[in-house]
């Protein structure tokens, strides 16, 4: 708890506070410094150097921030925003944790491990049962119980290998980029994609926030100028590069493929990520384009009990009881056995001290996180040595998690 000096924790000379307004230069200060930006870098993307100073205002004011002090420098912080995230159709709070950080001097002496920990404490206490983070270390987030959830395909196209024009009644208009059309095709393509974020103003801020003045918004209208799709991109060295393409129905991808196809003759190659765990080759005539996979995002339930109440499982029986017996290295309300069963279709999930519990399941805190999102199937995870059950148990198992796995384009 924090007491009157809003100090949270002291060891030694290092004191834990949450992060103020006038903390704003020394913020900027750590953030610069740990991920190498440069002023340079920022001043080329249009920026001015006052824009450049406030640019990370609001985060000060509209999210959870951390930090250890030496005397009066900032030595280390964390950052968690307050976000939302469909989970197999469940509107969840999502704890979004960014700038983890510490200056070189003062590494090795757990600051960030417990800035982790209070992390996780603020979360559970805000309701955010699970977190999503990108990694700058994937073997640290997951000492700290996260696991990776997402991926990310990049692909290269050759002119001569986009695809030919195909006949729809719409077409494609370049818009303002906070046209309300453009923000309504994501809230609704959101609501019905496991895994996308529900972006608030907050989460497009962080979307555009470094963007240079030449990105490009596009949007798919029906003939009826219904909008069913968008395209985020920028041209540049002869390069046609995509940020980020949504589609509602086949109509509006095709439509959005031809408008790209149109830059035939101004560019000689297509570059862009696709972040729906499937790769695109399938869909092109010619399907040798080159496409790179690498992980993306990682999660982590914060709240095990919380979290599977508002999961969504299919085919549930009435018969159906399973102990999860979870370890997680941090938050110790994880650590146990749960009873999993369900009532004329409800989740009921009980803690229980029965370590001998019947059709036991045992695993830590990031497999049950990889696996109820859906990026890794039961039976892989068990041949992978992450799962101790009974093999009957997986059939059981995979007939209750849903198979589709995470789409997740934001970065903060």
């Amino acid at each position: 708890m924090e007491n009157k000096d809003n100090f949270i924790e002291a060891y030694g000379d290092f004191k834990m506070r949450k992060l103020t307004e006038d903390d704003l230069e020394q913020f900027n200060g750590l953030l610069r410094y740990a991920f190498q930006i440069t002023m340079d870098e920022l001043l080329h993307t249009g920026w001015t150097e006052d824009q450049i100073m406030h640019a990370k205002m609001p985060i000060l004011k509209n999210a959870y921030v951390l930090g250890w002090f030496y005397h009066d420098r900032l030595a280390s912080m964390i950052v968690v925003y307050s976000m939302k995230v469909n989970i197999h159709d469940n509107i969840c709070k999502m704890g979004g944790v960014t700038g983890v950080a510490t200056y070189p001097e003062y590494t090795g002496k757990g600051l960030i491990h417990s800035l982790i920990k209070h992390a996780i404490f603020h979360m559970q206490k805000e309701g955010q049962y699970i977190s999503f983070l990108y990694p700058y270390s994937i073997p640290l987030y997951r000492k700290h119980g996260w696991e990776i959830i997402s991926d990310k395909i990049t692909f290269r196209i050759k002119d001569s290998q986009l695809p030919k024009k195909r006949p729809v009644d719409g077409m494609m208009e370049r818009v303002d980029l906070e046209c309300e059309d453009l923000l309504n095709v994501h809230d609704y393509y959101s609501m019905q994609r496991h895994g996308a974020m529900i972006r608030d103003k907050l989460a497009w801020d962080e979307y555009w926030r470094w963007d240079s003045d030449d990105i490009i918004a596009a949007i798919y209208y029906t003939k009826n100028h219904k909008p069913l799709g968008y395209l985020i991109y920028y041209i540049r060295n002869d390069t046609f590069y995509i940020k980020e393409m949504v589609y509602l129905n086949t109509e509006a991808r095709h439509g959005i493929w031809n408008y790209i196809s149109a830059h035939y003759s101004m560019v000689s190659e297509v570059k862009g990520n696709n972040f729906s765990g499937e790769p695109m080759a399938f869909l092109f005539e010619d399907s040798e384009i080159v496409e790179t996979i690498e992980p993306y995002f990682m999660a982590r339930i914060i709240n095990v009990k919380e979290f599977i109440l508002q999961y969504t499982f299919l085919e549930i029986s009435q018969k159906i009881k399973i102990s999860l017996k979870i370890n997680d290295p941090i938050a110790e309300w994880n650590n146990g056995v749960f009873m999993l069963y369900w009532e004329e279709e409800e989740t009921i999930c009980e803690k229980t001290d029965d370590i001998y519990a019947a059709n036991l399941v045992e695993m830590d805190i990031q497999t049950l996180t990889t696996m109820l999102m859906g990026y890794k199937r039961p039976t892989f995870l068990y041949e992978c040595g992450r799962i101790k059950t009974e093999y009957y148990m997986l059939r059981i198992l995979e007939q209750l998690i849903p198979v589709e796995k995470p789409y997740f384009s934001d970065y903060f």
